[in-house]
Protein backbone atom coordinates (compact mmCIF):
# COMPACT_ATOMS: atom_id res chain seq x y z
CA UNK A 1 0.00 0.00 0.00
CA UNK A 2 2.98 2.93 0.60
CA UNK A 3 4.24 1.87 -2.96
CA UNK A 4 0.80 2.94 -3.97
CA UNK A 5 0.99 6.92 -2.18
CA UNK A 6 3.96 6.81 -4.16
CA UNK A 7 2.63 7.37 -7.47
CA UNK A 8 -0.69 8.81 -6.87
CA UNK A 9 0.87 12.65 -6.14
CA UNK A 10 3.30 12.14 -9.89
CA UNK A 11 -0.14 11.11 -11.53
CA UNK A 12 -2.16 13.70 -10.11
CA UNK A 13 0.27 16.91 -10.07
CA UNK A 14 1.03 15.57 -13.70
CA UNK A 15 -2.51 15.39 -15.03
CA UNK A 16 -3.96 18.60 -13.07
CA UNK A 17 -1.99 21.08 -15.69
CA UNK A 18 -3.77 19.24 -18.59
CA UNK A 19 -7.07 19.94 -16.92
CA UNK A 20 -6.53 23.30 -16.07
CA UNK A 21 -4.92 24.59 -19.78
CA UNK A 22 -8.24 22.65 -21.21
CA UNK A 23 -10.21 24.99 -19.36
CA UNK A 24 -10.42 27.72 -22.55
CA UNK A 25 -11.03 31.56 -22.12
CA UNK A 26 -9.57 31.02 -18.24
CA UNK A 27 -6.89 33.29 -17.05
CA UNK A 28 -4.66 33.02 -14.08
CA UNK A 29 -7.38 34.65 -11.79
CA UNK A 30 -9.58 31.94 -12.74
CA UNK A 31 -7.23 29.24 -12.49
CA UNK A 32 -5.60 29.77 -9.07
CA UNK A 33 -9.77 30.65 -7.65
CA UNK A 34 -10.67 27.40 -9.00
CA UNK A 35 -7.69 25.29 -8.09
CA UNK A 36 -7.56 26.40 -4.63
CA UNK A 37 -11.97 25.97 -4.47
CA UNK A 38 -11.57 22.42 -5.41
CA UNK A 39 -9.02 21.48 -2.73
CA UNK A 40 -10.91 23.49 -0.07
CA UNK A 41 -13.94 21.08 -0.90
CA UNK A 42 -11.96 18.11 -0.92
CA UNK A 43 -10.17 18.83 2.64
CA UNK A 44 -13.50 20.04 3.92
CA UNK A 45 -14.89 16.91 2.29
CA UNK A 46 -12.15 14.25 4.15
CA UNK A 47 -11.82 16.55 7.19
CA UNK A 48 -15.69 15.78 7.87
CA UNK A 49 -15.35 12.18 7.01
CA UNK A 50 -12.13 11.45 9.28
CA UNK A 51 -12.72 13.88 12.05
CA UNK A 52 -9.21 14.24 12.38
CA UNK A 53 -7.53 15.60 16.34
CA UNK A 54 -6.51 19.08 16.16
CA UNK A 55 -3.23 20.75 17.02
CA UNK A 56 -3.06 25.08 16.94
CA UNK A 57 1.09 25.03 16.12
CA UNK A 58 0.83 22.25 13.18
CA UNK A 59 -2.84 24.11 11.75
CA UNK A 60 -1.00 27.88 11.75
CA UNK A 61 2.09 26.55 10.03
CA UNK A 62 0.40 24.18 7.66
CA UNK A 63 -2.01 27.16 6.49
CA UNK A 64 1.40 29.40 5.93
CA UNK A 65 2.36 26.06 3.46
CA UNK A 66 -0.09 26.44 1.75
CA UNK A 67 -0.39 30.48 1.54
CA UNK A 68 3.34 29.76 0.50
CA UNK A 69 2.32 27.51 -1.76
CA UNK A 70 -0.10 29.79 -4.00
CA UNK A 71 2.95 32.41 -4.74
CA UNK A 72 4.12 29.21 -6.60
CA UNK A 73 1.13 28.10 -8.25
CA UNK A 74 0.33 31.89 -9.63
CA UNK A 75 4.25 31.80 -11.07
CA UNK A 76 3.22 28.64 -12.79
CA UNK A 77 -0.02 29.71 -13.93
CA UNK A 78 1.29 33.19 -15.19
CA UNK A 79 4.01 30.80 -17.37
CA UNK A 80 1.34 28.07 -18.70
CA UNK A 81 -0.37 31.44 -20.73
CA UNK A 82 3.37 32.55 -21.74
CA UNK A 83 5.30 29.40 -23.13
CA UNK A 84 3.02 26.61 -22.38
CA UNK A 85 2.63 23.70 -20.28
CA UNK A 86 5.29 21.36 -21.74
CA UNK A 87 7.92 24.09 -21.24
CA UNK A 88 7.11 25.43 -17.78
CA UNK A 89 6.76 21.83 -16.24
CA UNK A 90 10.38 21.00 -16.31
CA UNK A 91 11.67 24.24 -15.25
CA UNK A 92 9.26 24.97 -12.66
CA UNK A 93 10.01 21.11 -11.16
CA UNK A 94 13.91 21.40 -11.44
CA UNK A 95 13.99 23.93 -9.63
CA UNK A 96 11.92 22.64 -6.60
CA UNK A 97 14.45 19.69 -6.81
CA UNK A 98 17.09 21.89 -6.48
CA UNK A 99 15.88 23.61 -3.96
CA UNK A 100 13.97 21.35 -1.26
CA UNK A 101 17.22 19.11 -1.04
CA UNK A 102 19.11 22.20 -0.24
CA UNK A 103 16.59 22.91 2.88
CA UNK A 104 16.72 19.89 3.76
CA UNK A 105 20.91 20.01 3.90
CA UNK A 106 20.90 23.94 5.39
CA UNK A 107 18.21 23.49 7.95
CA UNK A 108 17.19 20.13 8.73
CA UNK A 109 21.01 18.64 8.49
CA UNK A 110 20.29 15.38 5.62
CA UNK A 111 23.00 14.50 3.75
CA UNK A 112 24.63 13.88 6.87
CA UNK A 113 27.56 11.48 4.77
CA UNK A 114 29.95 11.94 3.02
CA UNK A 115 28.42 9.78 -0.21
CA UNK A 116 24.94 11.06 0.69
CA UNK A 117 26.72 14.76 -0.24
CA UNK A 118 28.71 13.31 -3.24
CA UNK A 119 25.87 12.01 -4.85
CA UNK A 120 23.48 14.85 -4.17
CA UNK A 121 25.48 17.32 -5.35
CA UNK A 122 26.42 15.40 -8.52
CA UNK A 123 22.42 15.37 -8.72
CA UNK A 124 21.68 19.47 -8.19
CA UNK A 125 24.44 19.59 -11.08
CA UNK A 126 22.45 17.13 -13.20
CA UNK A 127 19.22 19.21 -12.32
CA UNK A 128 20.56 22.55 -13.09
CA UNK A 129 21.82 21.29 -16.95
CA UNK A 130 18.58 19.70 -17.14
CA UNK A 131 16.83 22.77 -16.32
CA UNK A 132 19.16 24.87 -19.35
CA UNK A 133 18.10 22.28 -21.42
CA UNK A 134 14.22 22.16 -21.10
CA UNK A 135 14.68 25.62 -21.51
CA UNK A 136 16.52 26.03 -24.08
CA UNK A 137 14.78 28.99 -26.47
CA UNK A 138 13.13 26.68 -29.27
CA UNK A 139 12.65 29.34 -31.89
CA UNK A 140 10.32 27.28 -34.40
CA UNK A 141 7.66 27.91 -32.18
CA UNK A 142 5.53 30.88 -30.77
CA UNK A 143 6.34 29.91 -27.10
CA UNK A 144 10.37 30.22 -27.95
CA UNK A 145 10.93 34.18 -28.23
CA UNK A 146 13.60 35.08 -25.58
CA UNK A 147 11.30 37.72 -24.53
CA UNK A 148 8.70 35.38 -23.23
CA UNK A 149 11.99 32.89 -22.24
CA UNK A 150 14.16 35.31 -20.59
CA UNK A 151 10.44 36.56 -18.62
CA UNK A 152 9.30 32.74 -17.67
CA UNK A 153 12.70 31.97 -15.89
CA UNK A 154 12.58 35.24 -13.75
CA UNK A 155 9.05 34.77 -12.89
CA UNK A 156 9.75 31.30 -12.12
CA UNK A 157 12.44 31.25 -10.06
CA UNK A 158 11.00 34.17 -8.12
CA UNK A 159 7.81 32.44 -7.49
CA UNK A 160 9.11 29.22 -7.12
CA UNK A 161 10.36 29.94 -3.76
CA UNK A 162 6.93 29.69 -2.42
CA UNK A 163 6.78 26.08 -3.96
CA UNK A 164 10.02 25.17 -1.69
CA UNK A 165 8.45 26.54 1.31
CA UNK A 166 5.41 24.62 1.09
CA UNK A 167 7.10 21.37 0.36
CA UNK A 168 9.65 22.69 3.41
CA UNK A 169 7.18 23.37 6.23
CA UNK A 170 5.70 20.18 6.11
CA UNK A 171 8.93 18.21 7.20
CA UNK A 172 8.77 19.85 10.13
CA UNK A 173 5.02 18.95 11.16
CA UNK A 174 3.82 16.28 13.34
CA UNK A 175 0.00 15.39 13.23
CA UNK A 176 -2.78 13.91 11.46
CA UNK A 177 -1.98 13.74 7.78
CA UNK A 178 -5.95 15.14 7.21
CA UNK A 179 -5.80 17.84 9.83
CA UNK A 180 -2.54 19.23 8.14
CA UNK A 181 -3.40 18.86 4.64
CA UNK A 182 -6.94 20.79 5.71
CA UNK A 183 -4.89 23.40 7.02
CA UNK A 184 -3.13 23.67 4.15
CA UNK A 185 -6.20 24.41 2.14
CA UNK A 186 -7.63 26.87 4.17
CA UNK A 187 -3.83 28.84 3.78
CA UNK A 188 -4.75 28.77 0.14
CA UNK A 189 -8.16 29.89 0.19
CA UNK A 190 -6.96 33.11 2.26
CA UNK A 191 -3.63 33.41 0.08
CA UNK A 192 -6.10 33.37 -3.41
CA UNK A 193 -8.35 35.72 -2.36
CA UNK A 194 -5.88 38.24 -0.38
CA UNK A 195 -3.95 37.62 -4.19
CA UNK A 196 -7.54 38.67 -6.15
CA UNK A 197 -8.45 41.33 -4.04
CA UNK A 198 -4.96 42.86 -4.39
CA UNK A 199 -5.16 42.56 -7.91
CA UNK A 200 -8.38 43.95 -8.28
CA UNK A 201 -9.59 40.81 -10.33
CA UNK A 202 -12.33 40.13 -7.89
CA UNK A 203 -14.94 39.67 -10.83
CA UNK A 204 -13.41 36.10 -11.15
CA UNK A 205 -15.79 34.54 -8.27
CA UNK A 206 -18.53 35.97 -10.79
CA UNK A 207 -17.46 34.16 -13.83
CA UNK A 208 -18.41 30.26 -14.93
CA UNK A 209 -14.38 29.49 -16.19
CA UNK A 210 -13.39 29.66 -12.32
CA UNK A 211 -15.84 27.06 -11.40
CA UNK A 212 -14.99 24.97 -14.59
CA UNK A 213 -11.39 24.69 -12.76
CA UNK A 214 -12.92 23.21 -9.51
CA UNK A 215 -11.99 19.13 -10.95
CA UNK A 216 -8.31 20.29 -11.54
CA UNK A 217 -8.47 21.17 -7.72
CA UNK A 218 -9.66 17.91 -6.80
CA UNK A 219 -7.12 16.12 -8.76
CA UNK A 220 -4.47 18.59 -6.70
CA UNK A 221 -5.69 17.68 -3.72
CA UNK A 222 -6.01 14.40 -4.24
CA UNK A 223 -2.42 14.10 -5.04
CA UNK A 224 -1.35 16.52 -2.25
CA UNK A 225 -2.89 14.33 0.75
CA UNK A 226 -1.63 11.13 -0.58
CA UNK A 227 1.79 12.94 -0.93
CA UNK A 228 1.26 13.67 2.98
CA UNK A 229 0.78 10.42 3.69
CA UNK A 230 3.73 9.09 1.39
CA UNK A 231 6.02 10.92 3.54
CA UNK A 232 4.65 9.12 6.78
CA UNK A 233 5.29 5.93 5.17
CA UNK A 234 7.85 6.33 3.03
CA UNK A 235 10.32 9.41 4.01
CA UNK A 236 10.10 12.96 3.10
CA UNK A 237 13.31 11.72 -0.01
CA UNK A 238 11.67 9.33 -1.48
CA UNK A 239 7.95 10.51 -1.60
CA UNK A 240 9.48 13.94 -3.13
CA UNK A 241 11.22 12.54 -5.45
CA UNK A 242 8.42 10.33 -6.86
CA UNK A 243 5.77 13.01 -6.48
CA UNK A 244 7.99 15.30 -8.52
CA UNK A 245 8.14 12.52 -11.77
CA UNK A 246 5.01 14.58 -12.58
CA UNK A 247 6.63 16.58 -14.32
CA UNK A 248 7.17 13.59 -17.54
CA UNK A 249 3.40 13.46 -17.27
CA UNK A 250 2.50 16.89 -17.76
CA UNK A 251 5.33 17.64 -20.02
CA UNK A 252 4.81 14.63 -22.73
CA UNK A 253 0.86 15.24 -22.18
CA UNK A 254 1.07 18.90 -22.86
CA UNK A 255 3.08 17.93 -26.30
CA UNK A 256 0.37 15.17 -26.78
CA UNK A 257 -2.67 16.40 -25.26
CA UNK A 258 -2.50 20.24 -25.62
CA UNK A 259 -0.89 19.86 -28.79
CA UNK A 260 2.09 22.65 -27.99
CA UNK A 261 4.39 22.73 -30.68
CA UNK A 262 8.16 21.91 -30.59
CA UNK A 263 10.34 21.58 -33.50
CA UNK A 264 12.15 18.67 -33.46
CA UNK A 265 15.61 20.19 -32.18
CA UNK A 266 13.60 21.86 -29.01
CA UNK A 267 11.69 18.25 -28.41
CA UNK A 268 15.24 16.94 -28.44
CA UNK A 269 16.27 19.57 -26.11
CA UNK A 270 12.83 18.55 -23.77
CA UNK A 271 13.64 14.78 -23.89
CA UNK A 272 17.58 15.26 -22.81
CA UNK A 273 16.18 17.52 -20.21
CA UNK A 274 13.68 15.49 -18.61
CA UNK A 275 16.32 12.40 -18.60
CA UNK A 276 18.79 14.78 -16.27
CA UNK A 277 16.17 16.10 -14.43
CA UNK A 278 14.86 12.08 -13.59
CA UNK A 279 18.55 11.39 -12.85
CA UNK A 280 19.40 14.19 -10.58
CA UNK A 281 16.13 13.66 -8.69
CA UNK A 282 17.15 10.33 -7.81
CA UNK A 283 20.43 11.16 -6.60
CA UNK A 284 19.60 13.98 -4.63
CA UNK A 285 17.05 11.99 -2.85
CA UNK A 286 17.96 8.17 -2.93
CA UNK A 287 21.66 7.93 -1.76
Amino acid sequence: MSYLFLFIPAIGWGLMPMFVAGVKKSNIYHQILGTVLGAFIFGAAVTLIKRPSFNATTFILAMLAGAAWVIGQVGQYYSYSKVGVSETMPISTGLQLIGVPLVGVLIFSEWASTQAKLFGFLGILALIIGVAFTSLTDKGTSEGGKKNQTTTMIVLVLTTLGYITSSSIPKALKGDSVMIFFAETIGMLVAAIVYLIATKQTQVFKEKESYQVIPAGVIYAIAALAYIVSVKMNGVNLAFVMSQLCVVISTLGGILFLHEKKTQKGLIYTVIGLILIVVGAVLTSVF
